[in-house]
């Protein structure tokens, strides 16, 4: 078992709440356990503390939308573990850039109803 599966990746296969089988999954789709996962993952490796993490989840979850309304729980997340990342120079701006532009790229080449496949680029 690798450190991300022992982590908690394998939430994102389907994950329930403290009810157990047939509660309401704890994530709405499998990015969210996967950013979870990571979060936790860096952490376990020393990479930023669990104080740090929160100062920087609090400051994304202070951040609205357009609109002025609060952001989805896991879309805060991931601007922290984002902004988190780069701040400790695990990745760039540009680097996070380049990916999600190479994933939207191979969302949009692929058939309705398909995979999308991990772009090459990447």
């Amino acid at each position: 078992m690798t450190g991300i599966e022992h982590s908690g990746a394998g939430l994102a296969e389907g994950a329930w709440g403290p009810g157990g089988i047939g509660s309401e999954p704890v994530f709405e789709a499998p990015w969210e356990a996967r950013a979870f996962a990571l979060a936790v993952e860096l952490n376990a490796r020393g990479l930023f503390t669990w104080s740090e993490w929160a100062e920087g989840l609090a400051r994304e979850i202070a951040v609205p939308d357009e609109m002025g309304r609060p952001r989805p729980y896991y879309v805060c997340w991931l601007s922290a573990l984002e902004s988190l990342a780069t701040r400790k120079g695990m990745t760039s701006r540009d680097r996070l850039e380049a990916r999600g532009a190479a994933w939207f790229r191979a969302a949009e080449t692929t058939p309705h109803g398909s995979p999308v496949e991990p772009p090459e680029e990447i």
